[in-house]
């Protein structure tokens, strides 16, 4: 299939998915600290799984239709693979805060737009390289690399933003076979399968305010991951990254005002310089698209 490219499109899309993550990043932090991540992450799929179910009946063809992936090995390597990034990902949220791990998992954007050139044969202009080499300054701004933050348990942080980066490019990769529908069921049902063998063996009673919370986790996950799916179908990976730098503004706001966490002055330097890079890339990006 031929995916139609709209950048301006692409990048409100990711703005709207990064503000969502933290949303749901705190949501995750907060019940993670009081019940066993995996069943956490078991119950979000269980609604996910659900939600992807139901909307691909109704639509037309119904299930076959959604099921009926070109690549469906890539579709089930990428969901597992999110599935398990998300794991790591929320164990790293209690461990390091919200500030420290997002700090460390903002490399993620600087290896998709890197690779979306040689893995996608995206073409990327000697200009957004400028501007992704800017970023990753400020990546470095933040991370203080020798002092505080690169502890042992930055590791997980590290390690769930290589996870992310590769799902980022397989999510590209398959948007060229299957509609962004076919990639939303796969996503929900593979995700589902692998948190449940794992998650169901730490099952834990909930009070009742968790499950509200719970609830709008569920919610915000799949409306998340539909908008990035979208946002990578109709924009280049290497145009809309830059503006996943800002989940970690949004997420160090809540790790800040939620659960007191505290703001380093070069955490906050680093942001400045990414967010920059990140908007003039858009320009550029918008300036290509003027020209014959």
């Amino acid at each position: 299939m031929t995916t139609r490219q709209n950048t301006t499109l692409g990048v409100w899309l990711m703005v709207a998915v990064t503000l969502i993550f933290a949303l749901q990043d705190g949501i995750s932090r907060h019940l993670a600290g009081e019940y066993n991540v995996f069943m956490v992450v078991m119950i979000r799929y269980w609604f996910f799984a659900t939600f992807v179910i139901v909307l691909a009946s109704r639509m037309a063809g119904g299930l076959r239709n959604a099921a009926r992936a070109r690549a469906p090995k890539t579709q089930i390597f990428r969901g597992a693979l999110l599935a398990l990034e998300i794991f790591v990902a929320i164990i790293s949220f209690v461990w390091l805060g919200l500030v420290e791990a997002h700090a460390v998992f903002a490399t993620y954007p600087l290896l998709i737009a890197a690779l979306s050139g040689p893995v996608l044969g995206e073409k990327v202009g000697w200009r957004r390289w400028v501007a992704i080499g800017i970023g990753f300054v400020g990546v470095l701004v933040i991370l203080e690399p020798g002092f505080g933050v690169f502890k042992p348990e930055a590791l997980m942080a590290v390690l769930a933003a290589f996870m992310f980066a590769l799902y980022g490019l397989l999510t590209r990769f398959v948007s060229r076979f299957d509609s962004s529908a076919v990639s939303f069921f796969w996503t929900g049902v593979t995700g589902a399968v692998v948190t449940t063998a794992v998650g169901i063996w730490f099952w834990e009673p909930m009070i009742g305010s968790d499950w509200a919370w719970m609830a709008l986790l569920c919610v915000t996950s799949a409306t998340s991951h539909f908008l990035l799916i979208r946002a990578y179908e109709v924009a280049e990976a290497s145009a809309i990254q830059p503006f996943a730098y800002l989940q970690l503004v949004f997420a160090s706001t809540i790790g800040i005002t939620i659960f007191n966490e505290t703001l380093r002055p070069n955490v906050a330097v680093g942001a400045v310089i990414v967010v920059c890079a990140g908007l003039f890339t858009l320009w550029r990006a918008r300036v290509a698209e003027a020209r014959p």
